[in-house]
């Protein structure tokens, strides 16, 4: 069968395998509750709202596996799409490539979302799906900064640091996710760069690896609302969010 006529399956794959440690300590990030619901299940839904999606991995961590099950077996989530939990590794490249490893046979698309992306809104994921299915082998939703950017000398926490650059904004944007590939490409990435660290944030985005072995990655339009819950302010952004969504019916 010609790749043409090949039939397109699209899986997500959401890694919740980290503590989130700058938002305190507690229960793991990605267990935080936003409006009563934690935002792993605010994550999985709105990977699952995509008609696109066909089948969401959660990759737990190593030893959570069965607590996440039962955590969304308590929830309601979208009956016609699969839901698989997989444990995962110590580092979060080592639980997407679990969660790689778990896609059965015919899923060609693949959506790598941050489970502390809880509010991403279904058309961004419609449209990352959307372009890797029209023909580009990575994508990833980003948007336009509002602030000047400065590069430093690093230094010391609490120390001045000297500026060496100010890149141009207009050329500059911030990444979300999901980010899209097709399946094959991530999983030459992950198996040409497994414990690879270097290349500043390629450990920690799909993208950056992708882009490391010579492959083009496209932007497409982000969200505002796709924003990362990290610190204690982004909560309650989330909470408001949320909230102004129930009231207009839109969630």
């Amino acid at each position: 069968m010609s790749d043409e006529s090949r039939p397109h399956r699209t899986a997500a794959v959401i890694p919740a395998a980290g503590r989130g440690v700058r938002l305190g300590p507690g229960a793991p990030k990605a267990l935080r509750g936003i409006g009563g619901t934690p935002m792993l299940i605010h994550a999985v839904r709105a990977m699952a709202r995509s008609r696109a999606v066909s089948l969401v991995v959660v990759v737990a961590p190593p030893d959570g596996a069965a607590e996440v099950r039962n955590l969304l077996d308590e929830h309601a989530l979208p009956e016609r799409t699969e839901i698989l939990v997989v444990p995962g590794g110590d580092t979060r490249q080592e639980s997407v490539r679990a969660g790689l490893d778990a896609l059965p046979d015919g899923v060609t698309t693949v959506l790598i979302h941050d489970a502390a992306r809880p509010l991403v809104p279904v058309d961004t994921v419609d449209a990352v799906a959307q372009a890797v299915r029209d023909g580009a082998p990575a994508v990833v939703p980003a948007m336009p900064l509002a602030d000047t950017v400065k590069e430093v000398e690093p230094g010391k926490p609490g120390e001045a640091e000297p500026v060496v650059a100010t890149p141009e904004r207009a050329r500059l944007r911030a990444v979300q996710t999901p980010q899209g590939f097709e399946l094959v490409t991530l999983k030459r990435a992950h198996d040409e760069l497994a414990g690879d660290t270097a290349g500043g944030e390629g450990a920690t985005d799909d993208a950056g690896m992708v882009e490391r072995l010579g492959v083009t990655v496209v932007v497409v339009p982000g969200h505002e609302e796709a924003f990362k819950v990290t610190r204690p302010l982004d909560l309650v952004l989330a909470e408001a969010v949320l909230a102004r969504r129930r009231a207009t019916d839109a969630y």
